[in-house]
């Protein structure tokens, strides 16, 4: 399984450290070009690679680190996202429930990445905390997982896990999962699951 982030700002920057310090394989991203995120790819170290976005969507698992508005953008660069999951990691600060148009944020993300699965979830945490060792004691910080996919949940849930963080899965976007599409991170953002 290939990975890639775009986006190299706090949430991006965050997951890519998770990659590393677990020693997973991983692209980064963003619309600047490689050479802007060099610097922090080396510092990062591991197995952390800067790349062109066109390079990243080549992933077969895409994490969406970047504004939420910047989205379609993205989608437009294949006409068809078939076998590949969108991990929707994306906030919705500063849009308006009239632009959601009624919808949970990551069904709106669904419609710019035709054939693809969609799985929300890194977005819960403000970034400070996200970029946290995911362990504290005897347990692991709490990611929640979401989709309409099984098979793509599982993918996310065991990505979240093999990154150091305790997967629990809310369901489909539309139900529990529309928690995860709020405008910013959760209340309930420092849970630690034990066990």
């Amino acid at each position: 399984m290939k990975y890639s982030i775009i986006g190299s700002g706090n949430v991006g920057t965050a997951l890519a450290r998770h990659f590393s310090r677990n020693g997973i394989e991983v692209g980064i991203a963003n619309s600047r070009g490689p050479e802007s995120i060099q610097p922090m790819v080396t510092q990062i170290g591991g197995k952390v690679t800067a790349k062109e976005i066109e390079e990243a969507i080549k992933a077969d698992v895409i994490i969406l680190a970047i504004p939420f508005r910047a989205h379609p953008l993205i989608g437009k660069m294949l006409s068809d996202w078939s076998g590949k999951i969108i991990i929707d990691a994306m906030n919705t600060y500063g849009i308006s429930p009239e632009e959601l148009k009624g919808h949970a944020s990551s069904n709106l993300v669904v419609t710019s990445f035709p054939g693809a699965k969609i799985v929300k979830t890194f977005n819960q945490l403000p970034a400070k905390l996200l970029a946290m060792n995911p362990t504290e004691g005897a347990g692991r910080r709490v990611m929640f997982v979401s989709s309409n996919d099984t098979k793509a949940a599982e993918v996310g849930s065991q990505l979240v896990s093999d990154l150091g963080f305790a997967p629990i899965f809310l369901g489909r976007i539309d139900q529990g999962g529309a928690l995860l599409g709020m405008g910013g991170p959760l209340i309930l953002q420092n849970i630690i699951k034990f066990g």
